[in-house]
């Protein structure tokens, strides 16, 4: 697409959309700091609980995988919060190599929290989505 077949309006719409991506992300990093988890640990905690295979538990690569980081940036970021007490790590029972990650009972705590409190924010991320979908 050349410059002069940009329209206008798509511009406007996706701009739009990226700023409530943007007031999105904000709003949720400063529900973090008040829930005592800074924006990556909430990332972290959110990543396991809502992994896609349904058991509330990761491991170090399919973190890094979702959270786009290197696997080495992932490992540091667990291991702080594993020594806070947000999670915890147990070997696979299928597989003795594999080491899952689940919450604790205060990562749990705190994540809900963060969690509910920004409900009205994903409310409103989910209509510019179905905004930017309806152009």
């Amino acid at each position: 697409m050349s410059p002069e077949e940009l329209n206008v309006d798509d511009v406007v719409t996706v701009a739009d959309f990226r700023s409530a991506l943007r007031r999105f992300l904000r709003h949720s990093e400063l529900v973090a700091d008040t829930c005592g988890l800074t924006p990556q640990r909430y990332l972290l905690l959110l990543m396991i609980k809502g992994a896609p295979n349904g058991h509330e538990s990761s491991t170090v690569t399919e973190l890094a995988e979702r959270l786009q980081l290197a696997q080495s940036t992932v490992t540091e970021l667990v291991s702080r919060a594993e020594e806070i007490g947000l999670v915890e790590r147990a070997q696979s029972d299928s597989d003795g190599r594999v080491t899952n990650l689940r919450l604790t009972p205060e990562g749990e705590r705190r994540l809900m929290l963060a969690f509910t409190t920004n409900e009205q924010e994903r409310h409103e991320l989910r209509a510019a989505i179905a905004h930017l979908d309806s152009d």
